[in-house]
This record gives structure tokens, sequence and C-alpha cells, in this order.
């Protein structure tokens, strides 16, 4: 079967043929419909990230058409539509018994750990495999299993409450799901803070308020939108030590900060100032849960959780396509989510 791999970090992704993978018992062999083009796969690219081993194939964010079933599998079967769960656990361990299995310490992701998406069939286990309704578009259905289902995960670890104002730090893939899904369980105003002007435009149609983080502090501009008062829960989704002060210093008494955004960076904070006086709170995000698809799906197809045409690019499995993309994702100049969609 044909698949895009990465053999060394550092390079660009390579056409190659690899054998197609044999399931176990326990396993399901998915023909890929769609795969996204996530950020996390520009940084596996570049080496900023270490995936091991190599060679591998990328891609975490898979839908697509259950062709095989091993001889343990009864809730899924050929032809089924399926979005999958990257995280691949033990299902053993105290962690995965517990419903957090994305701290399993034998847990694998696909495309970073085991051979993903951007290919034309994957192996996965069918505990990984979540029903995609027809309503679902398979385009949609492979990003939400990744930015959607993140985001979704930061909103529910930040308590949200219907009616509570929220800002959002950065508008790629994270941000996109996070404004709808804030919006889904009734919150407030949504501030979302951003410097790329095409996602500037595009915060306006949605409803919430675009604040140009180039064109003063946000968090002053937040303040002066909320009359001082601050918001009740931030988004980190950038991953930058300055956008995480922010977002803890733009909340309100009792906000609480969900920091999802991957860094190597440090942050400081004024004890008193920034959390003591008002009592907020700093919430570390890791992934999300099997159990949370459910909700998530449920949303998407509802049409709570959209991707409309105009914000997915779709390209076919074929290097030249899928480098390009990761070049802009690289560079913070793509506005829109990029899916691989193989040749029939």
């Amino acid at each position: 079967m044909k698949a895009l791999r990465l053999a060394e970090a550092g390079k660009p992704l390579e056409d190659a043929d690899v054998a197609l993978p044999e399931i176990g018992p326990s396993d399901v062999l998915i023909r890929v419909a769609a795969c996204g083009i996530c950020h996390s796969d520009a940084h596996y690219r570049a080496g900023i990230s270490k995936i091991d081993p190599l060679p591998l194939t990328l891609g975490h964010e898979v839908a697509g058409r259950v062709e095989l079933v091993g001889k343990e599998v009864v809730h899924v079967a050929p032809g089924d539509r399926v979005c999958l769960h990257y995280l691949v656990s033990c299902g053993r361990c105290d962690f995965c018994l517990r419903g957090l299995e994305q701290f399993c310490p034998k847990g694998l992701m696909i495309g970073k750990h085991r051979d993903g998406g951007y290919a034309e069939f994957i192996k996965v286990p069918a505990r990984n495999a979540f029903a995609l309704p027809e309503e679902i578009p398979y385009e949609t259905g492979a990003i939400m299993m990744c930015s959607s289902a993140t985001a979704l995960r930061a909103l529910n670890k930040a308590r949200l409450k219907p009616g509570e104002s929220v800002a959002i730090f950065g508008f790629g893939g994270l941000g996109f799901s996070a404004l709808q899904l804030a919006r889904a369980v009734g919150c407030g105003q949504i501030y979302v803070v951003e410097i790329n002007p095409a996602k500037l435009a595009s915060i306006e149609t949605l409803g919430a308020v675009a604040i140009d983080a180039k064109s003063g502090d946000p968090v002053e501009q937040i303040k002066e939108a909320t009359a001082g008062e601050g918001v009740d829960v931030s988004l980190e989704l950038v991953g930058s030590g300055i956008t995480m002060h922010q977002a803890v210093q733009c909340l309100g008494v009792l906000g609480r900060a969900a920091l999802v955004g991957l860094t190597a960076e440090s942050m400081s904070i004024f004890p008193y100032a920034d959390l003591i006086n008002k009592e907020v709170e700093i919430i570390g995000v890791s992934d999300h849960l099997a159990t949370e698809l459910s909700t998530l799906i449920e949303l998407a197809r509802s049409g709570k959780l959209r991707f409309p045409p105009e914000a997915l690019r779709v390209v076919d499995l074929a290097a030249g396509q899928i480098n390009a993309a990761l070049d802009a994702l690289q560079d913070s100049i793509d506005h829109v989510r990029t899916v691989i969609v193989p040749s029939k």
C-alpha cells in the first residue's frame, strides 16, 4: 500500500510502498478516507518533538471505513464508518481503568509511536474505533479526533459553565473548535486573541470578539472589553510562555486558565497579583479521553460543531502536497485545516 513516511527528522516526508498491516484478533484494519494534517506533524517532521522509531508513517487524525476485523471483534464490522481515538493504551493499568488513558505507561500515539494515517490503510485495536454517523463527513470526523477532542477536554477541565466568558489564545485548529464548543454549552462572550489577519477576520464572522495582539497588549484589551473584570475561563492554545502568562493575567475573580499549547518555555507568575488575590486556577490539559468522544461526535452530528468547506483544504496522499501543507503550518501562515483524502 502507499504511505507517506518520515525517514529522518528535519527532512521532507517521502512516498513509500509498504506492506499491508496484518491484524491481530482484537484489531481492525481501516481503509483511510481522510487524515488531518496537524501542527504536531510539522513539529515531528522538524525534529522539535521527537518521534520513535523511524521511519514512521505520520498522521493521528483519522477517519475511514472498516476493511477487516479480528476474530474477537464484535462492536464494529467491515463496511462501518469510523473515526479513530489516537491513543493506543494497554487497557489494564490503573490509569486506563480510571479512564485516564493518556497517562498509560505503555500508551502509544498513532502517527508518533506507531504507524499513522498518512497511508491507504491503518491498523488499530478495535476499541480505538468509534462509529461515525452518516451526517458527519469523513474530513470532519478525522480532524475532530485531535483538535476538537482536545478543545473539548480543555473546556471540561476548565469547568466552563453557561453564561461564563471565555478568552481563547490562538485560532488554529484547536481555537476554531474551542469557539464552537464553548458556544454549544451556552457560554457568554468569547474573546479570541490572534495575530494572523485572515484568522482575525474569520473570528468576527463566528460571533466572537477578535483581539489583535499586534495592536496592543491583549490582556489590557480584554480587561477594557470586560469593564476591568476579566474573563471566567481562558484557553492557551499557542504554546508560548508569554501567552500562557497572558491567559492567567486576563482572568477575573475565581477564573480558570487551561493551558494546552506545547512548549519548552517557562512562564513567569506573580503569585499574589496573578493567583492568590483572585483565587484563580492554572490547569494543565493533556490530550483527551475516549469517554469524551461520544459527546464530541454527537455535537458534530447535530451541527453544533462544523467545519464548512471554506475552513478546509483537501490534498492527495502525495509527498509534494503534504510537505507543502506542513511547511505552511511550520511557518504559521495557514488559516485553514488541511485534510488528506487518498485517491479511491
